[in-house]
């Protein structure tokens, strides 16, 4: 995509050479990084934050980078676990006296309970296939070439079977709204 003299000309500040790196990164690195984190504000902010720390490191020139892409999939890996670093040590303030465990764990025990139903009901729902394709990829998390092997089938029979038992479930829970 870019040749060795726009990384030149960003690591020299650039700004035309950063905008076109960052325009063409943009969207693989953004769903590399939704893809690690499942959310959607999170990732945005990562891949921010990624382009911050890859163009500072880009400016200091410390070494030349082959693939711009591979190397901002690096450094967006160490900005994903410097923030799950944070909240690990950060923690939740609880005031003790407030807690009162016995009505937290009834609360917590009859909303799982519910919830478990429901999702017992819906996969019931479901024909043999789909439901063993569920168990096996969502509830157990096979993959697929396992999946495909327990059930006999190729890799895309299991894809396509998951995708179609997955909507499925998504309309059996729209309905039960």
């Amino acid at each position: 995509m870019f040749n060795r003299s726009e990384f030149d000309k960003a690591r020299e500040g650039d700004l035309k050479s950063i905008e076109e790196i960052c325009a063409s990164a943009w969207e693989p690195l953004y769903r590399y990084i939704y893809y690690k984190v499942q959310n959607r504000e999170e990732a945005e902010d990562i891949t921010q934050e990624t382009f911050v720390k890859a163009i500072s490191y880009l400016q200091k020139g410390n070494t030349r980078i082959e693939k711009y892409i591979i190397f901002l999939k690096n450094v967006s890996l160490n900005v994903i676990r410097d923030k799950w670093r944070k909240k690990k040590h950060q923690g939740t303030n609880i005031n003790l006296d407030d807690v009162n465990p016995e009505v937290i764990s009834l609360e917590d025990s009859a909303e799982i309970s519910a919830q478990r139903e429901l999702i017992k009901n819906a996969l019931s729902r479901l024909n043999e296939e789909q439901r063993k394709v569920i168990e096996l990829r969502i509830l157990k998390g096979y993959t697929v070439t396992e999946t495909a092997r327990i059930m006999n089938k190729t890799e895309g029979a299991v894809r396509v079977l998951q995708y179609r038992s997955l909507q499925a479930l998504s309309i059996i829970f729209r309905n039960n709204d």
